[in-house]
């Protein structure tokens, strides 16, 4: 969770995942008056590798909407109530997928929103995950927008064009590496016997045990040139473990 985090930190962090070059699967405009809850929105959906837009009131909302996949509203704004906004919009046609966030809301508030063209709600305090959640399943749902990176300290794996970023650059892998990685990262902090690691990325169990070693070497020269991650351990008599 990033509330117990400084200003400082939280800034420098939305920095560092804005510089990853990375093509983002949707564009998500995030709307509201609490920076910090605007900060914590942000550094979440770029982690997430979506592209964020965001607006501290509705003003030039209504135009900027082109190419919009989702609205996050905090619904608690100065000049107008966010679902008033929200009814205005879908009075003007505009379609796009809302979630309302409210604070103490009451049963006759959340029925508001959703009979005045809201598509989802959340009652904050939330946890933000559950944000990221609501978020993908209903891109998915709305827009048919199937999403899925993969992390692991600073690798990014973005499964749907089969890319693979170091410190937020890109690196060239072969499909078996890609395979190989992707798999890994699935099963962190997992002893895994040589014969599953062979059926599960090469589709079979009957090839030398030493194949996985000499792909693992030629991964690492790749995602750790500097030899000092420690991805990979050894499990003698077994197989691997990666973190």
């Amino acid at each position: 969770m990033w509330f117990n985090v400084s200003q400082k930190v939280k800034h420098l962090a939305l920095e560092f995942l804005k510089s990853f070059n990375m093509k983002s699967i949707a564009n998500i405009m995030i709307i509201g008056e609490d920076e910090e809850l605007l900060m914590q929105e942000e550094i979440h959906l770029l982690k997430e590798g979506f592209n964020v837009i965001k607006f501290h009131s509705i003003k030039d909302v209504e135009h900027s909407l082109e190419d919009i996949h989702l609205i996050i509203l905090d619904s608690e704004l100065s000049k107008i109530n966010g679902i008033d906004f929200i009814q205005y919009l879908r009075e003007k046609g505009i379609d796009t997928p809302i979630i309302v966030l409210s604070k103490d809301a009451t049963n006759e508030d959340i029925e508001r929103a959703f009979l005045h063209g809201a598509d989802d709600h959340l009652s904050k305090p939330f946890n933000i995950k559950e944000l990221i959640y609501r978020s993908k399943a209903l891109l998915k749902r709305t827009h048919g927008l199937k999403y899925e990176r993969l992390s692991y300290k600073n690798l990014l794996l973005d499964i749907n064009s089969r890319t693979t970023y170091l410190d937020g650059k890109e690196i060239e892998l072969t499909k078996l590496e890609f395979n190989l990685l992707s798999f890994f990262i699935q099963h962190k902090n997992m002893i895994l016997e040589r014969e599953y690691i062979l059926e599960s990325v090469w589709k079979e169990s009957s090839m030398k045990k030493r194949t996985i070693n000499v792909s693992i070497n030629r991964l690492l020269k790749k995602i750790d040139p500097n030899n000092n991650q420690n991805y990979f351990t050894a499990v003698r008599g077994i197989g691997y473990k990666f973190g």
